[in-house]
């Protein structure tokens, strides 16, 4: 009997192609210092292309030949040494002796009341929310846009009202989230990989405790966690467990998204759950963010969780808990240097566009719009240009551009943590929240974000 291949397209998986992610990895190694330029040479040569610039997967296919290909040449950049190795371990024993200012533990127990949780919550969803219609979105389309309907600097939702159709017709939305966070059809706050890692959080915490390790998080993705809801590091990191690889080399086997902001956006809760114990916080992001990603992508969760832990404990404005947030990180590392040049920049210009300016022309030639460095210089910079105004946080953060929704949201926690309770933070942004959030999470869908604070003040009363 002969078996014959169904007719017409198949599917083309973003994120995990082999010959996607050559380019990719090629543009990882000219920024770690490796020499991969003969292995490039031998790409080009057989007919390989770039990465794709903002898509997860190029078109068409490549032939059976070169995708063979694309797998060895994977396989030999990973064997090239980086230089910069020392300054950026992974470890968490190689990453604490690398930190000068490793914070002790705190001297007495903070707490962090459901109150603050709650704002937290409500924070993090409504700076998502504000960064969804315009993520992937150029620089210049996101000014435009809101230029066009009288909303710069960032104070309100996008909206396509007063906007002339040549401006949306040249600068589309992004298609799947238009629909759902424009300000005329914002009814809740709709799914999205932000939101969804911190419920998964939530549901690690609830199940194993903080001694929780690597391989139970490997193990509750692939219980609960959609594949289809993975994205770079975590679709790649995702699809080694299922080929039997292990973690923490999840982290490194095929995957050039190493050093994404993937983990970054999944280490709120670890923060929120340790009130005043920055050290305690980092160290469990670590655990987390070692399933899916390496040194500068892993700084980046260290640093979130750090920086919002201090927050959560009410003693300390923003700047402090950017400051807490880099005695974690090693100091020599790109991402220390990146958070250094988006405070410096806020603080030497004036306006926030300028600021954006700058750092894109630090990023843009270099760095993918995913790439934690970019974004993590942006995220600091809108916050220390913000001063803890909750409005100006968010907005500051999405209008800067790159990954949107991920630095509005770790913004809008940080802002909502400070900011102390819900009603503190204004009301055009939580109403249209209606309290519930949409996720393919069993068990969270349509829950209220006051119900998640209150599960998550349990975790952060948790021994």
């Amino acid at each position: 009997m002969s078996v014959h291949p169904p007719q017409g397209p198949g599917v083309r998986l973003t994120w995990v192609q082999p010959e996607d992610l050559v380019g990719h990895e090629l543009r990882q190694a000219a920024q770690d210092g490796r020499d991969a330029r003969e292995i490039g040479e031998r790409w080009y040569a057989a007919g390989g292309a770039p990465a794709p610039d903002r898509a997860g997967a190029s078109e068409p296919p490549a032939p059976p030949r070169l995708r063979e290909l694309a797998g060895q040449l994977l396989d030999e950049l990973a064997l090239l040494e980086s230089p910069l190795a020392a300054d950026e371990p992974t470890g968490p024993a190689e990453i604490m002796a690398a930190c000068p200012h490793w914070p002790g533990p705190p001297e007495a127990a903070a707490a962090v009341g459901r109150d603050r949780l709650h704002a937290a919550w409500l924070g993090r969803a409504a700076g998502c929310l504000l960064g969804k219609p315009v993520e992937k979105l150029p620089l210049t389309g996101i000014r435009t846009l809101a230029r066009a309907a009288g909303n710069w600097p960032l104070a309100t939702w996008f909206t396509e009202h007063g906007v002339p159709p040549e401006l949306l017709a040249a600068h589309p939305w992004n298609r799947r989230s238009a629909p759902t966070s424009l300000a005329e059809n914002i009814d809740g706050m709709p799914e999205d990989d932000d939101l969804n890692y911190p419920l998964l959080t939530l549901l690690l915490l609830q199940r194993h405790g903080r001694t929780f390790t690597t391989a139970d998080l490997a193990r509750l993705w692939l219980d609960e966690l959609p594949a289809g809801r993975t994205f770079t590091a975590e679709r790649i990191a995702y699809g080694n467990l299922l080929a039997g690889v292990e973690p923490p080399e999840t982290a490194r086997f095929r995957n050039p998204f190493r050093e994404w902001i993937g983990a970054q956006i999944r280490a709120d809760v670890h923060g929120w759950t340790h009130p005043g114990d920055p050290a305690g916080a980092a160290a469990q992001a670590h655990r987390d963010a070692v399933l899916t990603h390496t040194a500068n992508g892993v700084y980046g969760a260290m640093f979130t969780a750090a920086a919002l832990a201090v927050a959560a404990g009410g003693e300390s404005d923003v700047h402090g808990c950017l400051a807490a947030g880099l005695r974690v990180v090693p100091p020599h590392s790109r991402y220390a240097r990146a958070v250094r040049l988006g405070i410096e920049t806020a603080r030497a210009e004036g306006e926030f566009d300028a600021v954006v300016d700058r750092l894109h022309a630090a990023y843009d030639s270099t760095h993918h719009w995913v790439h934690v460095l970019p974004n993590a210089a942006l995220l600091a910079a809108a916050l220390t240009h913000a001063d803890g105004d909750f409005t100006r946080s968010i907005g500051c953060a999405v209008s800067g551009g790159w990954d949107t929704d991920s630095n509005g949201a770790t913004a809008g926690s940080l802002a909502g943590l400070l900011a102390g309770t819900p009603t503190a933070l204004p009301d055009h942004w939580t109403a249209p929240l209606k309290n519930r959030l949409a996720t393919s999470v069993p068990g969270f869908d349509r829950t209220g974000f006051d119900t998640l604070a209150a599960l998550t003040h349990q975790e952060a009363l948790r021994p």
